[in-house]
């Protein structure tokens, strides 16, 4: 089991927390790591573009001249994809981008970005973070603090109104909580904090 300092909110150390080798102490995969971020940046495109192609834009169907002795080239209508107005010729249409990786792989990607993350000491631990309000101004102090200058990522053991709300007004700040968190998340931010309290619901869920 390795160790990692206990902060409390006021930047002092309260001493050390243990934590499992199964989830910060892991080989990092860089394959599956990849394979697991391009699959959920996949799945948050929407998808939408569209355009219409001959057969759906409005306009009259008629040819315009007639076939031969014109001197001009042949045309069958006005909704031909050459024409102003007319029809796109091989454009996109609504299609699903969503790909599909099995939960032992994004658990294994998690796991090697927490483990890469506390090697690189780029993870903090907090006691506990409890906001009785939304105040952005009490949260950026408690980053300060710890030091935190960068972009961070917070993560609570349960979702927690008051500090997304404080923590979204911050730029490069982001909150989360254990059950949503995913490797795109992780590897968007500088750093991480951790209530104790979620370190202790990560392992359980990771091991």
């Amino acid at each position: 089991m390795g160790e990692a300092v206990l902060f409390a909110t006021n930047g002092s150390q309260l001493g050390k927390v243990e934590l499992s080798d199964k989830v910060f102490a892991v080989t990092p995969h860089e394959a599956v790591v990849h394979q697991v971020v391009v699959a959920q940046q996949a799945n948050i495109r929407q998808g939408t573009a569209a355009t219409k192609e001959r057969g759906e834009v409005a306009g009259s169907t008629k040819k315009l001249w007639r076939q031969k002795g014109t001197g001009r080239a042949r045309i069958g209508s006005g909704k031909s994809p050459h024409w102003r107005g007319g029809g796109v010729a091989f454009g996109p249409h609504p299609r699903d981008f969503s790909k599909k990786v099995s939960p032992a792989f994004r658990r294994k990607a998690v796991a090697s970005l927490l483990a890469d993350k506390m090697q690189n000491g780029l993870i903090v631990i907090l006691n506990e973070l409890t906001l009785d309000a939304p105040k952005t101004k009490e949260l950026a102090l408690i980053l300060r603090r710890l030091n935190i200058s960068e972009s961070c990522l917070i993560v609570t053991q349960e979702p927690d109104k008051n500090v997304y709300l404080s923590a979204r007004n911050i730029p490069g700040v982001k909150q989360t909580f254990v059950n949503s968190l995913g490797a795109l998340d992780i590897i968007s931010h500088k750093k991480l904090l951790f209530t104790k309290g979620a370190v202790e619901a990560l392992e359980k869920k990771l091991s």
